[in-house]
């Protein structure tokens, strides 16, 4: 059975499981929250908003809240947010627009520091870590094992590769591809992120082969439709997976 606080509002939602739902905490009627999630006092879930399990969400936390887009007309639109997720105090999760798929989504096991927004339409993958006060723009996408450092702002239709790190303080107008340390305002490239993905595991005949393509990427002053004609020859899926990041990037890519 879920653990109610009696000064918490729930209208009909639906709770799972050993949910614990804190002081003064209000629940909208069309939220649904998975087994063991825990929500701390005066946080706020509404709108069409579903959480999975064991999710650890800390005091005074907006979640679910209505897009800030003028063009907004109170439409259903939703927020999904994965299993393991812990979302700290403050932080505020905007749900989608009609103008996009009309969905926010959070995947599993991020970590969301203190002050952290994401606004409508975004896409956040898996095992990512937000310092305190990161703010994406509506519609930006963030790639698996990401780690923003505090303060990083993310402008709208932006997309950040997998295994990617910014410096605290950036400033992101275009694109960062995947594996890649990012710094400044606005950012430039810094070098690969070797020592994050080390620590997930990745071989060193594959970061050497990463470090060899980054130079192909920034280093040998090749145009970007050339990289891509040299990355292109490449079968390692790492270097397939970056090449097919390059030819999606609308905005263009950080140089």
């Amino acid at each position: 059975m879920p653990r109610i606080h009696p000064t918490a509002i729930v209208e009909s939602a639906n709770i799972g499981d050993s949910v614990e739902i804190g002081p003064y905490v209000v629940v909208g009627p069309h939220v649904q929250i998975g087994e063991e999630t825990t929500i701390g006092a005066h946080a706020v879930v509404s709108g069409h908003t579903t959480i999975g399990k064991r999710n650890h969400i800390f005091p005074f936390a907006a979640i679910g809240g209505q897009p800030q887009d003028k063009k907004y007309a109170g439409e259903p639109t939703r927020l999904e947010i994965g299993d393991g997720n812990t979302i700290r105090e403050f932080c505020t999760f905007n749900t989608g627009t009609v103008q996009d798929t009309g969905v926010t989504r959070i995947g599993n096991n991020n970590w969301f520091m203190a002050y952290v927004h994401i606004a409508h339409d975004c896409i956040v993958g898996n095992n990512t870590v937000f310092a305190n006060n990161t703010t994406l723009g509506g519609h930006v996408e963030i790639g698996d094992h990401t780690v923003l450092g505090g303060m990083t702002a993310i402008h709208q239709f932006c997309k950040v590769g997998a295994h990617v790190m910014t410096a605290g303080g950036s400033i992101v107008y275009k694109d960062i591809p995947p594996y890649v340390m990012a710094a400044g305002a606005p950012v430039k490239p810094n070098g690969l992120n070797s020592e994050g993905m080390k620590r997930r595991g990745f071989t060193p005949e594959t970061l050497a082969l990463l470090k060899r393509a980054y130079k192909t990427l920034y280093r040998e002053g090749f145009t970007l439709q050339e990289a891509l004609e040299k990355l292109g020859a490449e079968t390692a899926p790492e270097i397939t997976h970056l090449v097919d990041f390059l030819r999606k990037a609308e905005r263009g890519i950080i140089r």
